[in-house]
């Protein structure tokens, strides 16, 4: 399975943002809380489920931030996407179903970021992301995001317990 992967926290990135951002970077920003972590994450995802049933990514361009905007247009995201749409995911259990971590949140108080990374757990497949937010005017605005299927973590630890089965 090919996964999707659009991180925008590159060099190339950093070096184009704009005095503006880079000031915005040096505000003093805060971890978040696990509540409005789940809801960053929720958000993220649930906004480019739309974008996959709708054909419409201006909204998903539109959350991220100045940096992610200038990278991305909404016809851009349509292509970074376009392997979810055909594997037709469907990221609508991501309203009620908790995401899990599989890291600490990592907060970058120098840049301003906030970086996680996790799944949505489900049957027969989980949702895999990865998610970069820059505090902007004091709110977490999407930098980066990388969305894709994997077998569940159940199914995963199954097949190595039992090589037989694959």
């Amino acid at each position: 399975m090919v996964g999707i992967c659009l991180l925008l926290f590159s060099a190339e990135l950093a070096l184009a943002q704009s005095e503006v951002e880079i000031q915005v970077a040096r505000q003093a920003v805060a971890m978040p809380s696990a509540e409005k972590i789940v809801i960053l994450v929720r958000n993220s995802l649930i906004t480019l489920n739309g974008a996959l049933r709708t054909g419409n990514y201006t909204v998903l361009r539109d959350i991220g931030a100045p940096g992610f905007r200038e990278a991305n247009s909404a016809a851009r995201l349509s292509q970074i996407f376009s392997n979810l749409l055909t594997q037709e995911v469907d990221l609508s259990a991501v309203a009620v179903v908790a995401p899990q971590l599989t890291q600490q949140p990592v907060l970058d108080q120098e840049k301003g970021m906030l970086h996680l990374k996790g799944y949505f757990p489900g049957e027969p497949m989980q949702i895999n992301f990865e998610l970069l937010y820059q505090a902007v005017n004091g709110q977490w605005r999407l930098f980066g995001i990388s969305v894709q299927p994997g077998p569940s973590q159940d199914a995963a630890e199954a097949s190595r317990a039992n090589p037989d089965t694959r």
